[in-house]
This record gives C-alpha cells, sequence and structure tokens, in this order.
C-alpha cells in the first residue's frame, strides 16, 4: 500500500518528462512549420479552392466521414489564407513556447483543418502529425525550454496577467460563433454519435478557464485538486503518446513480417530504383550495389520495429534500439527524399530520450550561447523547469496537503 500510494503521489503530485514533452512540442510544431513553408508556392494546389480536389468533391468526403475542417466554412481565397497564415503563425509559436496551451490548440486546428481539407496529401508523416496534435494539447508542454518558462521565471509571483485571457476570450467568442452559425459539424462515424472536436475544443476553453478562476480566486485546496488535474492529463497524454510511437512501430514490423519481400531480404532493394523515392540517383544506385549491407538492413529494420516496444522496461538495450530508429529514419529522410516523414517519426521517438542526455544537451546549448553571446549585465539563465502552466509559477503541495487533496 505504500509502493501504491507512493506512485499515486508521484503520477498526480508533477508533469512527468517535462524535457520529452518540451522536445516533442518542438520536433512536431517544427516538422509542421517547415512543410507548411516548403508548400507554401504550391498551397492552392495542395489544400485551397483551385485544387484538383475541388470543395464539391472535398464537401461529399466530409459530408460522409464528418472530419473536422474550419476552411469548409467559406470556399474564398481570404479565408484559406488567413487559415494557412495562422498555421504557420501557430506553430511558429508553438515551437518557441510562446503561450503553449493556447498554441496548442491553434496548431491542432491548424493541422485537422489543411490535413482534412485534402486528405490525399501526404506521405504516412502526416497522420503521426495529425494524432500527435491533438495530444498535446492536453500535455504541459512548456514547463521548460520555452518562452513561458522564461517568463514564469523572470515573474514567479505575477498575477497580472492580461495577454492570457485576452486570447482565450477571443477564441471563446470564435468559439460561441461557430456554434451558434453552424459551421461546426456536431455528429461522427462513431457508435455513440459523440462531436469529437468541437466539444474537445469547448472542454479544452472550459477547463482552462476554470484552472485560471481556481488558480486566481480559489483557496489552496481547490489549486491543489487543480494542479492534481491537470498532471494527470499532463501523464496520461505522454502515456498515450509512448503508447502510440510503439504501435506505430509494432504494426509496421508485424506487417512487414507477413511481406515476402522482406522474407527474403530484398525489400530496400526495390524503392531504390524507383524515380519517385531516389532524389539521389547516384547515391542510390551506389547503395544498391551492395547486396549483403542491403540484407542485413532489411532484417535489421524489421528485428528492430517488432523488438522495440518490448525493451523500454530495459533502458540500456531501449536506448540502443531507440539509437538505431533516429539514424535509421534521418537516413530514410536523406536516401528516400521523404524528409517530413522522418522528422515527424524522429519528433515521435524523442518522447523515450533519457532526462540525462536532454539534460547534456541543454548544459551544452548554455556553454555554446554563452560563448557566443556573453551575458550583459547579470542576464538571467535559461529556466530548467516551472510548475505552471501558462499562468504565474506556482508553490508544489506539500506531500500532505496533496494526499488529503
Amino acid at each position: 500500500m505504500a509502493a501504491v500510494a507512493k506512485g499515486v503521489l508521484r503520477v498526480t503530485g508533477a508533469a512527468l518528462g517535462p524535457y520529452q514533452s518540451a522536445v516533442i512540442r518542438i520536433g512536431f510544431s517544427l516538422t509542421w512549420l517547415l512543410f507548411l513553408l516548403r508548400e507554401f508556392p504550391h498551397r492552392h494546389e495542395l489544400y485551397g479552392p483551385e485544387g484538383p480536389w475541388g470543395w464539391d468533391m472535398a464537401q461529399q468526403l466530409i459530408a460522409d466521414n464528418h472530419a473536422f475542417t474550419v476552411l469548409m466554412w467559406d470556399d474564398g481565397r481570404g479565408w484559406f489564407e488567413f487559415v494557412y497564415a495562422v498555421a504557420v503563425l501557430a506553430a511558429v509559436l508553438l515551437m518557441v513556447g510562446w503561450r503553449t496551451r493556447t498554441m496548442s490548440v491553434l496548431f491542432m486546428v491548424g493541422v485537422l483543418s489543411l490535413q482534412n481539407r485534402s486528405v490525399f496529401m501526404g506521405d504516412g508523416g502526416d497522420n503521426v502529425i495529425h494524432l500527435m496534435a491533438i495530444y498535446l494539447v492536453f500535455t504541459q508542454c512548456g514547463r521548460v525550454w520555452s518562452l513561458d518558462a522564461r517568463r514564469a521565471a523572470r515573474k514567479p509571483e505575477a498575477d497580472d496577467d492580461r495577454v492570457g485571457p485576452a486570447l482565450w476570450t477571443a477564441l471563446g467568442a470564435l468559439l460561441l460563433f461557430g456554434t451558434f452559425t453552424g459551421k461546426f459539424d456536431w455528429y461522427t462515424e462513431l457508435p455513440w454519435n459523440l462531436p469529437v472536436v468541437p466539444y474537445l475544443l469547448w472542454a479544452v476553453w472550459l477547463g482552462t478557464a476554470l484552472s485560471w478562476c481556481v488558480r486566481r480566486y480559489g483557496s489552496e485546496q481547490p489549486r491543489i485538486l487543480a494542479n492534481v488535474v491537470r498532471n494527470l492529463l499532463h501523464n496520461t497524454a505522454l502515456v498515450v503518446i509512448m503508447a502510440e510511437a510503439c504501435l506505430i512501430y509494432a504494426t509496421a514490423g508485424w506487417y512487414k513480417i507477413q511481406g515476402s519481400r522482406w522474407q527474403d531480404g530484398t525489400a530496400v532493394h526495390y524503392p531504390l530504383h524507383l524515380d519517385y523515392f531516389s532524389p539521389w540517383p547516384a547515391l542510390s544506385e551506389l547503395l544498391s550495389a551492395f547486396a549483403l549491407p542491403l540484407l542485413l538492413i532489411t532484417y535489421g529494420t524489421v528485428a528492430v520495429q517488432v523488438a522495440f516496444p518490448f525493451t523500454l522496461f530495459n533502458r540500456r538495450v531501449k536506448n540502443v534500439l531507440l539509437a538505431a530508429m533516429i539514424t535509421e529514419h534521418a537516413v530514410i529522410a536523406v536516401i528516400l527524399g521523404l524528409p517530413f516523414f522522418s522528422l515527424a517519426m524522429i519528433a515521435a521517438d524523442a518522447v523515450f530520450l533519457p532526462t540525462t542526455f536532454l539534460r547534456r544537451l541543454e548544459r551544452l546549448a548554455l556553454r555554446v550561447r554563452g560563448r557566443l553571446l556573453p551575458k550583459r549585465g547579470g542576464a538571467a539563465e535559461l529556466p530548467a523547469q516551472r510548475t505552471g502552466g501558462e499562468g504565474p509559477r506556482e508553490r508544489e503541495p506539500e506531500s500532505v496537503e496533496h494526499a488529503r487533496a
């Protein structure tokens, strides 16, 4: 019972994995941002009203699958440009960690709106970003390596924040407009007919508003309870992200086992001879000339993907396979010309990175910054961790008070 109580206090008393959540926040927002910037000249053909997947066809598909996208609110070019610009801006601000709670919601809306507008655009990495954008909403991904953390460290007791409430007031007005004008599709194909995204947006808005009111006006016990709820949501979302990554690798590995080309060790050989997957033809021809390395890579890929979920309880083996998978995705990005798919998978893998490794990277980055940009007038260092969301920094509850709450 003591061990169970200790585990419950650990899960509810703190948001675990602050460095890992910061890495996946930066990784997915950077991946989506680079994709939007690369496709900026082609945005109208990919997701706009002038694309081959026209407005009428998109309406028919969305009427059937009830996907969420604000791009179907209007078929004008001005509305599309506005949504695309908001998606780019949300990715930038989420990456640097400015108002991470608000930006995570806008990031999710931008990802779902663009991807659901043209579902046939993507290379597999879009599916990963699609799911992770939803999970990031429930995480406290701005506790470290963010502008929110720096602001909380400089003004730990500040309670006069006006930007956060103003942003949520504007978002609430937009939600009211979408709700009462019938812009949201309130039906899905789920058995219980649950309107997933609109209810999710309202739940996040109301939950954040209630949490802000409790932190500002509530007594100590409601504040502790609010911290418990936020920590549970964060830790649960991290577990879901880990489970999602494991499912991706497990299903990919077991499907490969059933393929005849993977069984005879020639699966990697054939993509190297396809023009679509050969951005560097000379390099592809050079690699395909060595049969034994390709055979080892083919079998090694299957072995690593199948074995990885079973190695999570052995830290050393897990770290070795994690390094192998990250290296594999980096090679895929260069050799097969799939940079955004590889970046999305590397960002998903980052949730398993050891905290000690990430802290070493942080110290290294601080030393490099100190050499390149010497301090002026005793400037404050980058904070290691903070305890709250977007609001002021809060004191960690005592174990007795926390257990009582």
